[in-house]
Parts: C-alpha cells; sequence; structure tokens
C-alpha cells in the first residue's frame, strides 16, 4: 500500500512540473513568433520553396538573384541572427532550446555564404542551377488554367535568370572563383537534354500534355500555344546561351588547382565547410588522422574476408576481381533496377525488429536520369517535393560495368530503407515542429545515419554471402577515404592523382565511380566529410546506451530516440540519448 505521505509528495511533483511546463511554454512564445517570421520571409525570397510548401501565391517568379536582392537578404539574415542572440537558452523548453539552436544553424550558412561569396560557383561536378530549374514542372500542382499561365510566367524568367548566375560565373572568372577546370570535363553534357528543336520534346512542356477535364479544349489549345511560344523564345535559348558560356568561357578559363584552400578566403571557408558539415569543432588534420585510423581498421576487416574466401592473392588482387569478374555485375538496366528494388522490399519486412514507428510516405526505385547519369554518383535518395508524391531511391544505371552488385545492398540500406527514406520521411511527419526545423537536413546526422543504415544490415541478415560482406565494407571503406582525401586535397597539398590512387587502392569501387567521387569532393569541399563523423556519433551514443542501460537496453525505443527531434547537430543528438539513458533508468525504478 501506498502510503498517503507518497501520494501527496507525487501529487506536489507533478503540480511543480505542470507550473514549470506552462512556464516554459510561455518563455517559447516569443521564439516561436520570430521563428515564423523568419519562415514567412525566406517563403517570400524563395519561391521555389513556397511553391514546395503548397502555396500559389509565387508560383510565377523565380528568385531574385540580383546584387542588391543577395545584399538586402544578407542585412536580413543578419538582423534575424541578431534577434535570435537574445535568446537565452536556459529559458526555453528543450524543444525550444533546439528549433533555436536549427535556426541559428541554418541563418548562419545563409549568412556565411554569402561572405564567401558562394553565389560566384552556382554549379558542381554532378550539379547546377539549371538541374535545379528542371524541378519547375514537378513542384507545383496544376489544377486550373491560372496555375499553367503562372508557370509559363516562371519560364519566362528563365532568360534574366541565367543571364544574372553567368554575370556571376563570370565575375567568378576575373577573381579565380572558378571551379576547377578536370572537374568540369564533359560538364556541358548535362545542359543538352533541355536544348530541344521541337518545344513540344522540352521536358519544361510536360505539363502540357495533359490537362485537368474542367479545363476547355479551346483553353488547351491556347496554352499550348502559348508553352511552344515561351519555350522557343526564352528556355531553349537561355539553355544554348548557357552552353555556350561553359564551352566558350568558363570551362577555358577555369581554375588549374584543385584546392577549396587556393579560392579567395580559402582557407577560411574550407574550415567554415568543416564545421558547418560536421557540426563539430574538428580540425582538418584531427579529421585526417582519423581517416586514416578507420581505413587501417577496416582494411583489416576486409582481410578477414579474403582469408575466409581463401582467395588465392592479396587485397589489392581480390579488389581486381571483384572490379573485372562479370558475375557481380547486371547485363541490363532493368536488372539492376529489379535487384534494387527485390533488396529495398526485403529490408521493408525487416524494419519492424528494429523500429517502433515507422513513416507513412512510401518510396520507389528508379534509375538516376540520363541527363545527369553520366557524372553522377551511384546512388541517392530524392524526397518528394509535394504530400502527393511518393520519395523515390535512384539507383545509377550508366556504365552498368561499373555499377557492383555486391555493393547494392549497402547502398540500398543507406539510401531507401532504413536510411534516408526513413529518417526523412519520419523527421516530415513531426507536424508540431515549427518550419525550420522541418526544413533543414543536418548533413552530419542525416548522412550519419545512412551510413549507421548500412551497419544495421548485419543485425537484420541482408549480407547473405562475404561479398555482400565485403560490399558493406567497401562502403563504409569509401566514407573513411573520405576523411583522408578530401582533407588532403583541401588542406594537404593532395593531387587529385594521389587521391584517386588512395581511393583505388583502399575500396573495391570501379575507377569510374573513384573518378565521380574525388570530383565530387574537389567541387563540393568538406560535404564527404559529414557521413563518417556523424555514423562514428550514433555508433558511439549506442554503445554508451548499452553499456548504461544492460539488459534493459532497447534497440528500436533507441533508434526512436536518435530520431525523435528531426535532423539535428552532432551535440544535440548527444544530450538527446542522456536524456533517453536517463529516463530509462528512471523507469526502472518505476
Amino acid at each position: 500500500m501506498v502510503k498517503l505521505a507518497s501520494i501527496f509528495a507525487l501529487l506536489m511533483l507533478i503540480a511543480s512540473l505542470s507550473v514549470s511546463a506552462q512556464t516554459r511554454n510561455n518563455n517559447d512564445d516569443a521564439l516561436y513568433s520570430l521563428l515564423d517570421d523568419i519562415w514567412q520571409y525566406e517563403l517570400s525570397v524563395s519561391p521555389m520553396l513556397a511553391s514546395r510548401e503548397g502555396l500559389t501565391s509565387h508560383n510565377s517568379v523565380l528568385p531574385d538573384i540580383s546584387p542588391e536582392a543577395l545584399k538586402r537578404q544578407h542585412q536580413q539574415w543578419q538582423a534575424f541572427a541578431d534577434k535570435l542572440a537574445d535568446f537565452d537558452d536556459k529559458a526555453l523548453s528543450t524543444d525550444a532550446t533546439i528549433s533555436l539552436l536549427m535556426q541559428r544553424y541554418r541563418l548562419n550558412n545563409y549568412i556565411d555564404n554569402y561572405r564567401f561569396k558562394t553565389y560566384l560557383v552556382p554549379i558542381n561536378s554532378e550539379y547546377g542551377f539549371h538541374a535545379s530549374m528542371a524541378s519547375l514542372p514537378k513542384i507545383v500542382s496544376f489544377r486550373d488554367a491560372q496555375d499553367y499561365r503562372d508557370y509559363l510566367s516562371r519560364l519566362t524568367a528563365l532568360s534574366a535568370y541565367f543571364e544574372q548566375q553567368m554575370a556571376y560565373m563570370r565575375e567568378a572568372i576575373d577573381v579565380g572563383y572558378t571551379q576547377p577546370k578536370v572537374v568540369l570535363e564533359g560538364f556541358e553534357d548535362s545542359v543538352t537534354p533541355y536544348i530541344s528543336e521541337l518545344p513540344s520534346e522540352s521536358p519544361f512542356y510536360r505539363p502540357f500534355d495533359s490537362f485537368p477535364a474542367h479545363i476547355t479544349e479551346a483553353q488547351q489549345r491556347t496554352l499550348q500555344e502559348d508553352a511552344k511560344s515561351v519555350i522557343t523564345e526564352h528556355v531553349t535559348p537561355s539553355y544554348q546561351a548557357f552552353y555556350d558560356f561553359l564551352v566558350e568561357e568558363y570551362i577555358p578559363s577555369a581554375r588549374t588547382d584543385i584546392a577549396a584552400t587556393n579560392w579567395p578566403q580559402g582557407e577560411a571557408f574550407y574550415r567554415n565547410r568543416v564545421k558547418h558539415y560536421t557540426t563539430t569543432d574538428m580540425t582538418p588534420q584531427q579529421i585526417h588522422d582519423l581517416g586514416l585510423s578507420e581505413v587501417a581498421r577496416i582494411r583489416k576487416q576486409m582481410q578477414q574476408i579474403i582469408n575466409e574466401l581463401e582467395f588465392d592473392g592479396d587485397i589489392d588482387a581480390f579488389i581486381h576481381f571483384l572490379r573485372t569478374d562479370p558475375q557481380f555485375y547486371a547485363d541490363t538496366p532493368e536488372e539492376l533496377l529489379k535487384e534494387a528494388a527485390f533488396i529495398a522490399k526485403k529490408m521493408d519486412a525487416r524494419l519492424p525488429q528494429l523500429f517502433e514507428h515507422l513513416p507513412r510516405t512510401p518510396y520507389g526505385v528508379a534509375p538516376v536520369p540520363e541527363s545527369i547519369a553520366p557524372k553522377y554518383t551511384t546512388g541517392r535518395y530524392i524526397h518528394p517535393s509535394r504530400d502527393d508524391q511518393p520519395g523515390y531511391y535512384w539507383v545509377n544505371t550508366y556504365a552498368l560495368d561499373k555499377r557492383p552488385l555486391y555493393a547494392l545492398p549497402a547502398l540500398t540500406l543507406h539510401e531507401a530503407v532504413p536510411g534516408h527514406h526513413l529518417q526523412i520521411s519520419l523527421a516530415a511527419e513531426l507536424e508540431d515542429l515549427p518550419k525550420v526545423r522541418q526544413n533543414t537536413y543536418i548533413s552530419a546526422f542525416g548522412e550519419g545515419w545512412g551510413l549507421y543504415s548500412e551497419f544495421l544490415g548485419i543485425e537484420a541478415g541482408m549480407y547473405e554471402d562475404p561479398y555482400d560482406d565485403f560490399g558493406r565494407l567497401s562502403y563504409e571503406m569509401w566514407r573513411a577515404c573520405r576523411l583522408v582525401v578530401d582533407t588532403g586535397m583541401h588542406s594537404f597539398g593532395w593531387t587529385r592523382r594521389q587521391a584517386l590512387d588512395y581511393m583505388l587502392k583502399n575500396t573495391a569501387l570501379s575507377e569510374h565511380n573513384v573518378t565521380t567521387e574525388i570530383d565530387r569532393y574537389i567541387s563540393w569541399p568538406a560535404q564527404a566529410l559529414s557521413y563518417k563523423i556523424g555514423e562514428i556519433k550514433i555508433k558511439a551514443l549506442r554503445e554508451k546506451a548499452e553499456n548504461a542501460l544492460g539488459k534493459d537496453f532497447d534497440v528500436r525505443q533507441f533508434h526512436r530516440a536518435v530520431l525523435a527531434h528531426g535532423s539535428v547537430p552532432l551535440f544535440i543528438l548527444e544530450q538527446q540519448i542522456d536524456n533517453y539513458i536517463q529516463r530509462t533508468k528512471g523507469n526502472e525504478g518505476a
């Protein structure tokens, strides 16, 4: 029987918690009001984001990226950051504190990118502003004639938008702030798919192939003719002008060195990007040394598999065997896609072993678009643009003899489930969060989770033979090598050839994949560091929880704690897991 004194004490505790919760909520109100103001301003200057959010008021325009507009936006971002600095973290609830830190992270990135003039470099080795415009037909719903007219107005604005981008790139040539020439070989080929002799064959014409039933045939014909005129007069000429600019001006004038530290303010910029992408205070030297240590550890595990298979040769010979033996490669794109889909479906069935809560949003498996496939990475998750769309796990079917099947299980777990699709979709379903939390992606968290998801494939029994397991280790090695080669090229004077040779020696990736990857690290400094840094942190936090909780450790509850607040910096994640451990310990004595 519980004593009356104990009951009274419990009631007093509940009452005090209710009062403190109410106090926290009151203190949070001013912050959430400011966060909403910041979000509304962001929508006003980011019309494509507004369209993705389902707002129609900006569907007829593109972002204003004029120097005057960028300066005004920078001043406003700084003003918002100054207001955020007035908030005391200790006076806020846990959720509000996370929201405050996330908004600071997002604003600081906008401020830093303007300070380092990254708008002068709107392309990297595998992507660019011209490709992002290809999403225009997909980010809005075409429900009535006005939606089509707004879309045509947006297409008309492409002429000025492309001119502004090329003006920045010309300025970049003058100050030595271009992408390296070596990573731009063939980049112009990514522009040609958008140059069509017939406007009806343009990808921008797709919305006019079909219409809602309530739009009359006369309206349809008018809209189709207007679309052909806009594509002929604005879209195709814009892409042709950009193609000519790349071939005749930009690529010939691009710099010959590869290190980001050789850009204007380069050393400060690289340190800034390291901090941004890893959400840690690690130095390039610390990251480089960690990478060397991880490479040595994983290489030992690879050797164990080679010994298990009784392969006649050393690790270099085994990797050569994996790269060249036809048994490890699909014969057709369809075969590769079907195998990826089969692996994804197998993992779907095993998710309940590892997770208490699964996302509502489905996902599909599709090839990387042909227009970008040659220089694109092996696979990627593409999240929905609207709530009536699925996510997609993209698989690169270009150069099939460079896409080994033994690496497909790890790739699938990373990009689909339990990796990016599961994590991003669950975050999107946290509807009570402020918009900054729903729309900010922390690379160290998201990519760390993706790599950790490859590790979870061991527990789920997804690596069914030693070759699959070697593929998993090769992918882990790939991310460990990134710590070495990214910092090596950008901080320690490594050449591109040196980085290529290091990756080829230590991973089972094909030479084509290694080349596209190295060019990605060159043209997107520090982003690739986030994967292994994040995965190491998540694994360390799991080990911490297992040691602290012993038999009371539940992997499904641990994963729920990791994903509970969406994408967060690693230091916040550590606080989350510490709280989870304390809550679970508290429940032990209940």
